[in-house]
């Protein structure tokens, strides 16, 4: 397991400077490299620096030769990120494009200490303090070991942004004793907590919505090129509240799993699940809510999160798990509600009343092996209980919240 802790320091003009000189020659090497891997056919990190080592020796004597060996790795990388994404018919240029610069480092380009971080330049090293964060602290003191690269980018006004990566052994996952499904939705996740079904709203909805109108007041009648409205648009910043949302809800979804011994049941979504959601959806405000609700991306928090509590993970086929009755097999018709996806449906053999949302936990469980009876019908008890985000997001556990608030429960 990896994680990256950013650290962002000021430094004085000469320790900049020094700095820029190496990220300069370092693109270099780097544009060189991947020329070089794209007219041999080449990704691996082993080819590129045979073909291009001392040819860029002789061209840049004073950088630290093990600069050559990590733009090479970076190159490699690029290379084949791209030709991956060549075979998905997703590249839109030729080459890969190099437009922003990140300069890798190895064991021998820097040293670490709690009071300053050593880098090779050109001539010498150059020394930098930065001030800590929590989450530095925290994997710092929870056995995290810090990883023999680095890598550090150049921001305006003398800012370094440095990388520092923690590394972990993933624990072995341990055989579960109960499942806890997770059902993904554009605006809340439901799960299914010792036989509760339990809505966690999200409220994605109103924040892409919301950033949207934003971007149209900030862009009508102006051009995104002008100076003040790039601005204005660099400071917004939904990616990384939605992120944020994310992060916390994986964390409670993980750690409830973790206490309870129990495995996490999630779909198994299909590559580019967005574009095959909208393909038959022609309101435009709809078709921009599912690109930005990020079902994958959320998806991929939890299994992150997961793996580093070594919590079990099953993938089950996400088809008719909100339109099959988990009880007798058959379709559930869904009552018009006036919204785009109905919420509450009616089995049309056993004529019980199910919650979108709570049929396709039962639906998941089932899938993933779990042959427990299931409930018949959506009676108050099998209503899922709503927990509003404000409360989540300050809960140390989904336990404490089932314990300590007052839940709304959904009735049909």
């Amino acid at each position: 397991m990896e994680r990256t802790v950013k650290l962002r320091v000021r430094v004085d003009y000469a320790t900049y400077s020094a700095l820029k000189e190496v990220e300069k020659e370092y693109r270099e090497v780097l544009d060189d490299a991947i020329n070089y891997g794209l007219v041999n056919k080449a990704t691996s990190f082993t080819r590129i620096k045979a073909g291009i080592y001392r040819e860029e020796r002789e061209k840049h004597k004073d950088l630290p030769s093990h600069y050559i060996y990590t733009a090479c790795e970076d190159a490699s990388e690029r290379l084949d990120s791209f030709e991956k994404l060549k075979k998905k018919g997703r590249s839109y240029t030729d080459k890969p494009s190099v437009r922003k610069v990140t300069v890798h480092l190895d064991d021998h380009l820097w040293k670490f200490s709690l009071d300053k971080i050593s880098i090779a330049v050109k001539r010498g090293r150059v020394f930098i303090s930065p001030t800590f964060p929590k989450i530095f602290w925290r994997y710092y003191n929870k056995g995290w070991l810090i990883a023999s690269e680095a890598r550090f980018k150049l921001l305006k006004r003398n800012v370094v942004e440095f990388y520092v990566i923690f590394k972990k052994d993933e624990p072995k996952p341990y055989e579960p004793k109960a499942f806890i499904p997770v059902d993904l939705n554009e605006n809340s996740v439901s799960l299914l907590i010792n036989s509760k079904p339990v809505l966690l709203e999200t409220n994605t909805k109103r924040i892409t919505l919301g950033y949207e109108y934003r971007r149209k007041s900030i862009t009508t009648g102006k051009s995104t090129k002008d100076r003040e409205v790039r601005r204005k648009l660099k400071r917004l910043r939904e990616g990384d509240k939605k992120v944020d949302i994310r992060r916390k809800l994986a964390k409670l979804i993980v750690e409830e799993a973790f206490e309870s011994r129990s495995a996490i049941v999630l779909e198994d979504l299909p590559r580019r699940t967005p574009e095959h959601m909208v393909k038959d959806v022609k309101d435009s405000q709809l078709r921009l809510r599912i690109y930005r609700s990020a079902f994958s991306s959320m998806k991929n928090f939890i299994i992150e999160k997961a793996r580093e509590f070594g919590v079990p993970v099953v993938l089950v086929n996400p088809s008719y798990t909100s339109t099959v009755c988990p009880v007798h097999g058959c379709k559930i018709a869904y009552q018009p509600d006036g919204g785009n996806a109905p919420r509450v449906g009616v089995c049309e053999k056993g004529e019980e009343k199910w919650h979108r949302d709570v049929v396709a936990l039962y639906n998941l469980t089932k899938r993933a092996g779990d042959v427990s009876p299931v409930p018949l019908g959506s009676k108050e008890s099998h209503d899922p209980y709503v927990i509003k985000m404000s409360v989540w997001l300050r809960a140390k556990s989904l336990h404490s919240i089932m314990n300590k608030h007052k839940m709304i429960e959904m009735k049909v």
